[in-house]
């Protein structure tokens, strides 16, 4: 792992999580510079999900820290780790399908919602206003990402490939510093691959973000990470650039498979 940096907005302390007597994850470490994009691979079971799921507070881990902007943040729960900053989506996606893709975003920027549950209940002015408000910003950034056209469209409806890009503008609408995403490619095919990542690397610079991806799909990851970090059930076997990964005889072995530095995909 590179040398702490004024500039890491994201830092795991040698994280440990164990369940029972499964070791999960060991003594991972890994510091994110702001604006970075870092990829994160493995084989099934690598506990790529796991290290997600102890940035974002679903689990708090057995041993180890979570730095955000040089914040502990080890274990706080999931709703005031995204409200300080860190988004993510999911494997599986996880939109409201029956919902309008307007009303899927709304819900991102409602985290950031001041007015109370009675002011909701009763549609207070303030709260009518502040919906309103909301409700617009939504609208434009849909608009930025070029999704308008669907904004009054059920999300469930949508191509598999779209829904992926509502279920990270809903992420976005939580105005997230980090953004991590979980396999955004899984079930896309080579063209949607590649529209995927021209839209990451967009979402990456128009948002000025940082971005933290699991992905298993060699050509996303090579194409887009600045630096890639390799598990192997639960421990770190390698970290650097894509051609140093497809280079490093543990990673071929463990993951890529022997013929890969052979094949001259990437």
């Amino acid at each position: 792992m590179r040398a702490l940096a004024a500039t890491d907005v994201l830092r795991l302390d040698h994280i440990t999580m164990r369940f029972g007597g499964l070791l999960a994850v060991s003594d991972c470490n890994l510091a994110m510079a702001r604006g970075e994009l870092v990829g994160l691979i493995g084989p099934n079971g690598a506990g790529k999900t796991t290290v997600f799921n102890v940035i974002t507070g679903v689990y708090k881990p057995t041993s180890g820290r979570v730095l955000f902007e040089g914040r502990d943040i080890t274990g706080m729960r999931p709703d005031l780790v995204c409200g300080l900053g860190i988004a993510r989506t999911f494997q599986n996606i996880r939109l409201m399908k029956s919902l309008s893709v307007v009303d899927n975003v709304l819900i991102g920027h409602r985290v950031h919602m001041r007015s109370s549950l009675g002011s909701a209940v009763l549609r207070l002015p303030g709260y009518v206003r502040e919906e309103n408000l909301l409700y617009e910003e939504s609208l434009k950034l849909l608009d930025d990402l070029g999704l308008l056209k669907y904004k009054d469209t059920p999300a469930g409806s949508l191509p598999y490939g779209e829904q992926r890009r509502v279920e990270i503008a809903r992420a976005l609408a939580t105005r997230p510093r980090i953004l991590l995403l979980d396999e955004p490619a899984a079930g896309m095919n080579p063209y949607e691959s590649q529209m995927l990542v021209k839209f990451i690397r967009d979402v990456l610079t128009r948002f000025n973000l940082t971005i933290l991806l699991i992905e298993h799909d060699m050509s996303v990851i090579m194409e887009v990470c600045d630096r890639i970090m390799v598990l192997d059930h639960g421990e770190t076997i390698a970290e650097g650039t894509a051609a140093e990964i497809q280079a490093n005889p543990r990673v071929i072995e463990a993951y890529l498979g022997v013929g890969y530095k052979h094949a001259g995909n990437y």
